[in-house]
C-alpha cells in the first residue's frame, strides 16, 4: 500500500482485544501509520465503539474512508457471547460486581428459548446508565458515576432498535442450592460472592462466574444503536429473574467479518501489503 492509496481511504478491520478501549486501538493504529508511512497529519476514526470488556471486529477508517464512518455504523452487526442468569450488575455486564441475586430454579432451556423470541424485530429498549448515550447533552456514564457518589441520576429514555436474529446456542443449567453449609461455601445470597469480586476473573465466563448460576450462549444480529447489555437485562426480567452480559464478541459489521480482521500487532504488516 502506498501513502497515496492510504490517504485515498482505507478501512482496517481490527480484532480488538479484551480490556482495550476503542480509543486505544485508534491511537495504536495512528502510531503504526505514522511509523510505516512517515506522515504526521491524517484523518482517522472508528465505525462503532466496542466496550473494553468486549472483543472482536472494530473498523478503523483512515484518510478519506472517514467519510464512510456513518455509512458503516448503519450496517447490521453480528455478536456472540454469554449471559449469566439469576443475578444482575448495575452496568448489565462485568465492569461492576454483582449487586442482586434472583430465583433461577424455574428456568429451563425451553423457557429461555420462548423468552428470547420477544426480542426479535422492532423492540423498545432502555440503554444502560453506564453507556455513552447522551442525556441532556451529557454522557450517561457521567451521571452513573455521580449516582455512585450518592447523587440522583436520570435514566436514559427508551428507544426503538431492530434485532433480526437472537439465537440461543447453548444452555448450561445452574445448581439449585438449599443446604445452608453449601450456600455459605459458595457465597449464595452474598452481595459480592466469594471469589468473584474482581471482574478480571471473568475473561472466560464458563467456570468463572458463581458456579451455581446458569449461563446461556447466544448469537445476535441487530441494527445500529442496539445495546446487547440491555437485551441481557431484559431477558432476565422476561424470565422472572435477573441476567447480565458476561462476554461479548463482535463478529460482523456490514460487509466486514471477523475473518477479515487483523490483530493490533498485525496492522503494520497489513498496511505494507
Amino acid at each position: 500500500m502506498t501513502q497515496e492509496e492510504l490517504l485515498e481511504g482505507v478501512v482496517i478491520p481490527v480484532d480488538k482485544p479484551l480490556q482495550w478501549t476503542s480509543f486505544q486501538v485508534v491511537n495504536k493504529v495512528k502510531t503504526v501509520v505514522r511509523n510505516v508511512f512517515g506522515i504526521k497529519k491524517f484523518k482517522i476514526g472508528h465505525a462503532g465503539t466496542l466496550d473494553p470488556l468486549a472483543s472482536g471486529l472494530l473498523l478503523i477508517c483512515v484518510g478519506k474512508a472517514t467519510k464512510r464512518i456513518e455509512e458503516l455504523q448503519a450496517g447490521e452487526k453480528v455478536y456472540s457471547g454469554t449471559m449469566v442468569l439469576g443475578a444482575t450488575t448495575p452496568c448489565y455486564d462485568l465492569e461492576r460486581a454483582i449487586d442482586h441475586f434472583y430465583p433461577y430454579a424455574h428456568i429451563t432451556p425451553e423457557l429461555v428459548e420462548k423468552a428470547s423470541r420477544q426480542f426479535v424485530g422492532r423492540i423498545e429498549q432502555v440503554p444502560p446508565i453506564f453507556s455513552a448515550v447522551k442525556i441532556g447533552g451529557q454522557r450517561a456514564y457521567r451521571y452513573a458515576r455521580e449516582a455512585a457518589e450518592g447523587q440522583e441520576a436520570p435514566m436514559p429514555t427508551s428507544k426503538e432498535v431492530y434485532v433480526s436474529e437472537f439465537t440461543i446456542t447453548a444452555f448450561r443449567q445452574g445448581t439449585v442450592v438449599s443446604d445452608a453449609a453449601e450456600m455459605e461455601r459458595m457465597g449464595v445470597g452474598e452481595e459480592e460472592p466469594k471469589g468473584v469480586g474482581n471482574w478480571q476473573l471473568y475473561k472466560n465466563p464458563q467456570g468463572r462466574v458463581p458456579e451455581y448460576l446458569p449461563q446461556v450462549d447466544f448469537r445476535i444480529r441487530c441494527g445500529k444503536g442496539t445495546y446487547v447489555r440491555s437485551i441481557a437485562r431484559d431477558l432476565g426480567l422476561a424470565l422472572d429473574s435477573g441476567a447480565f452480559l458476561a462476554s461479548l464478541r463482535r463478529e460482523q459489521v456490514g460487509p466486514y467479518t471477523i475473518a477479515d480482521a487483523v490483530s493490533v500487532e498485525g496492522v503494520a504488516d497489513y498496511l505494507k501489503h
